[in-house]
């Protein structure tokens, strides 16, 4: 996966220790997390609200989540994940995300995300709010 192109929303967290494996590094499965609430932030910044989408029937859903690790995170560390977005097919968008520790800016995750929006029919479909986002 390479690098993605010029970030548009980042948000800056810090390791918590219960994040930790007993290897003493962030467990893998942490990033998800961390990825989801940066793009969550990210929305809710351009006033898309995933609770709002739930109660008219609406689901953003993934579909497919592609992460590359490059350096671990330890407890304490404090580091920024970034996102990107770009349209993949008329239906389908991408988060392109990274998350680089804070001091020294070592690049440690790189992660594409694709997702979709289901209507109340079970049918996938991007609210305009979406389409508005992705033009």
């Amino acid at each position: 996966m390479t690098l993605m192109p010029d970030a548009c929303f980042a948000i800056e967290l810090k390791v918590r220790d219960y994040e930790l494996d007993a290897q003493g590094v962030v467990n893998n499965a942490v990033y998800l997390n961390y990825l989801e609430h940066c793009r969550h932030e990210f929305l809710l910044s351009r006033g898309i609200d995933f609770n709002r989408y739930a109660r008219e029937g609406i689901d953003q859903v993934v579909v497919r989540c592609e992460l590359d690790y490059k350096a671990p995170l330890r407890g304490g560390d404090s580091f920024r994940v970034t996102l990107a977005l770009e349209r993949v097919s008329p239906l389908r968008f991408a988060f392109l995300q990274e998350v680089r520790r804070l001091g020294d800016d070592r690049l440690v995750l790189v992660a594409r995300t694709i997702g979709t929006a289901i209507n109340s029919k079970g049918r996938p479909f991007l609210p305009p709010d979406m389409e508005r986002l992705l033009a």
